[in-house]
C-alpha cells in the first residue's frame, strides 16, 4: 500500500495539515484546483491576515459540537499558532487582542507557509481539480481531471463556497455524497443582511454605533453591538456579520426573521425621552427632526421626521409628549424585516459542511478510517476577529498529527 497522504485543498488548513504531517515523516501531496495555493488566505482581513485572537474559546464558534471545538482548539491554541508563525520568521502584532502579521501582509504569511512546505518536501500540485474519491480495503483513489492518485490517508480541506475569491469551493459536499457521509447545507455566515422596508434609499451610506438583535418568529436569537453600516439593500458591518448566521438559518427554515436596531445603545429609552423634552424646551417651535440633530447622523433623522409635531405647541402638549415617547422607542427599537442575506460571494465564511457527529476527536471520519477533514469543510464557523483562521490552524494541525498515527481511533 502507498503510505502517502493526499491533502485536498491548498488553503490555510490544508497547508497546516500538510506541513504538520510532513514534519513527522509522512510523504505528502497537496492537490490544489487553483493556479496557486492560498488564494483565499491572501484575501483574509482585507489582505492584512488576522491570524488569531488572544481571547480564544469555543464560545466564539457556532455549529457542531462545542466539546469537539474546544478539544481541537486546545490541541493547537492561539499561542501555539503565534509561536508556529514566529518560528517561521513572522513577527506578529497585537491590536486589541486581534493578532496580525507585523507587516499586515497576508502574502508574507502564505510565502512562509510555502517555504516550510518546500523544506519538508511537500509536493503541491496546482490546477489539479479532484473529481472523485473512493476507498476500498483502506486504499484511497483520488481522481483528478488528469490523474488518479493512491493514498493510505486523505485530508479534505477544500473550504467552502464563501468569498468572491475565484476557486472558493463547496466540493466537500460532492465528496461526502460519493462516500455516503452526512452533511449540513452551506449557508452564508459573516455576511450582510437584506431588509424589506423601503428606507434603504434614505439611510444608505450611513455608519452608526448601534446594536443589532435578531429575532426568529419573535424569539430572541442573538445580539451584537458596534459600528453598523446602513446600505442600499439593508445592514452590514461587523456586528451584523456576527449575528448573520442565525438570520440565514431562520430564513432557510422558512421562519420570520426580524432585526431590531438600537441606534443609541449607550442611553436608556427613558433618558432619551427626557433629552428630547429638554431639547424641545430650548428650541421653541422646532420640528421633531431638528431636535434629533446632534443625536443621530443626518440621514437617520429623516426616519423620525413628524412634520406635524412642533416642540412648543401648548394646545397639543400631550400629543407632543406622546410623539417624544414614540420616537425614543423607535430609536431604541427600530425593527426591520430580514428577507435574506447577501450572496455567498459576499460572505466571509459559511456555516455547513461535515457535521461533528461524523467525526472523531481526531477529525477522522467515523465511517471511513483514514479519511480526515479540516477547516471550512467542517460545520464550524467563528466570529470575526481571527477565529476562523485559528480554526484552520487548529483543525489542520489536528488532522495532520492524527493521520501520522498508525492507529485509527473510531
Amino acid at each position: 500500500m502507498d503510505e502517502q497522504l493526499i491533502v485536498i485543498g491548498g488553503g490555510a488548513s490544508g497547508l497546516m495539515a500538510a506541513i504538520t504531517a510532513a514534519r513527522r515523516g509522512r510523504k505528502v501531496i497537496v492537490l490544489e484546483q487553483n493556479e496557486k495555493p492560498g488564494r483565499k488566505l491572501l484575501a483574509t482581513g482585507n489582505g492584512k491576515c488576522n491570524l488569531t485572537n488572544l481571547d480564544l474559546s469555543e464560545a466564539h464558534y457556532r455549529g457542531g459540537d462545542s466539546r469537539l471545538i474546544g478539544s481541537i482548539l486546545s490541541s493547537f491554541t492561539n499561542h501555539d499558532a503565534i509561536d508556529f508563525f514566529q518560528e517561521l520568521g513572522l513577527k506578529t502584532i497585537d491590536r486589541n487582542g486581534w493578532v496580525y502579521p507585523y507587516t499586515e501582509q497576508a502574502s508574507q504569511v502564505l510565502r512562509l507557509l510555502l517555504l516550510e512546505a518546500e523544506k519538508y518536501r511537500v509536493k503541491i500540485k496546482s490546477k489539479e481539480q479532484v473529481t472523485s474519491i473512493s476507498c476500498m480495503d483502506g486504499l484511497f483513489l483520488v481522481s483528478t481531471l488528469t490523474w488518479t492518485y493512491k493514498a493510505s490517508r486523505v485530508i479534505i480541506a477544500t473550504g467552502s463556497p464563501a468569498s468572491a475569491v475565484r476557486g472558493s469551493s463547496g466540493d466537500v459536499m460532492q465528496f461526502a455524497r460519493d462516500l455516503h457521509l452526512d452533511t449540513v447545507p452551506f449557508l452564508p455566515a459573516l455576511v450582510p443582511l437584506r431588509i424589506r422596508e423601503n428606507v434603504t434609499n434614505r439611510w444608505a451610506g450611513t455608519r452608526v454605533r448601534a446594536s443589532v438583535s435578531i429575532y426568529t418568529d419573535s424569539v430572541f436569537t442573538a445580539s451584537e453591538i458596534g459600528e453598523i453600516q446602513l446600505t442600499d439593500f439593508g445592514i452590514s458591518g461587523i456586528p451584523v456579520f456576527q449575528v448573520s448566521r442565525y438570520a440565514a438559518e431562520g430564513i432557510n427554515r422558512g421562519r420570520k426573521v426580524n432585526a431590531v436596531l438600537d441606534f443609541m445603545p449607550d442611553i436608556s429609552e427613558e433618558d432619551l425621552e427626557n433629552d428630547l423634552e429638554k431639547r424641545a424646551a430650548s428650541r421653541p417651535n422646532a420640528p421633531l427632526s431638528d431636535l434629533l440633530i446632534g443625536l443621530l447622523p443626518d440621514k437617520l433623522t429623516t426616519l423620525f421626521n413628524d412634520k406635524g409635531i412642533r416642540s412648543s405647541n401648548n394646545a397639543c402638549m400631550e400629543k407632543i409628549q406622546k410623539a417624544f415617547r414614540k420616537t425614543a422607542r423607535q430609536i431604541k427599537q427600530y425593527t426591520v424585516t430580514i428577507t435574506g442575506t447577501a450572496s455567498l460571494k459576499q460572505a466571509q465564511i459559511c456555516s455547513g459542511g461535515i457535521p461533528a457527529k461524523e467525526l472523531t476527536d481526531h477529525l477522522e471520519s467515523r465511517k471511513i478510517p483514514g479519511l480526515y477533514f479540516a477547516g471550512e469543510a467542517i460545520d464550524v464557523d467563528g466570529e470575526c476577529g481571527g477565529y476562523n483562521l485559528q480554526w484552520a490552524w487548529s483543525s489542520g494541525y489536528v488532522a495532520g498529527i492524527s493521520c501520522t498515527s498508525s492507529v485509527h481511533i473510531l
